[in-house]
């Protein structure tokens, strides 16, 4: 996948929520939501805005404002749900609550939480280990695209200091 444009990856049903949310500013958090609306895959309950305004109620309210005016959580929601309208079968967040308010940051976890109940596959990179103990199956710590941690949430409780050591935290 590596070498093929977004557009190419996105068909291939996988959703990408950047560092740094990248939400296209000029455009509202209507328009930021439907530019990447598709379901490829004739899913039976495809994600559409109806779907997107009830897990992020805040989206909704503010529909037809700027992205640009969005507080920091609130763009990382519109990230999330841009996201989600393209009805991915794996969904990567690189850094999902870096950056934001601890109230927010509890909010997106949730959220993901919520997305994997639903069955959704995941793929979260991050260093808040707290959080990805309690919502991930499988850690992998990399170090210059090498692999030199891998376990189960039981094994990161157990070796949390090695592997906060390991990146840096």
């Amino acid at each position: 996948l590596h070498s093929l444009p977004p557009e190419r990856v996105a068909q291939r049903g996988i959703g990408l929520v950047p560092e740094g949310r990248q939400v296209f500013p000029t455009l509202s958090v209507r328009e930021n939501l439907v530019a990447t609306a598709a379901d490829r895959f004739r899913r039976s309950s495809p994600w559409d805005l109806r779907r997107i305004y009830a897990l992020f109620p805040r989206l909704e309210e503010r529909q037809r404002q700027s992205a640009r005016t969005l507080s920091g959580g609130e763009q990382q929601m519109l990230a999330i749900g841009r996201a989600l309208m393209t009805n991915p079968w794996l969904l990567i967040l690189d850094e999902a609550t870096e950056g934001l308010a601890p109230v927010i940051r509890t909010e997106i976890w949730a959220t993901l939480a919520t997305l994997k109940r639903e069955g959704l596959a995941i793929l979260v990179i991050d260093k808040n280990l707290t959080a990805l103990k309690a919502l991930a199956d499988r850690h992998h710590v990399l170090e210059k695209g090498a692999t030199v941690w891998t376990g189960s949430s039981s094994d990161l409780a157990r070796d949390i200091e090695h592997v906060r050591g390991l990146i840096g935290v």
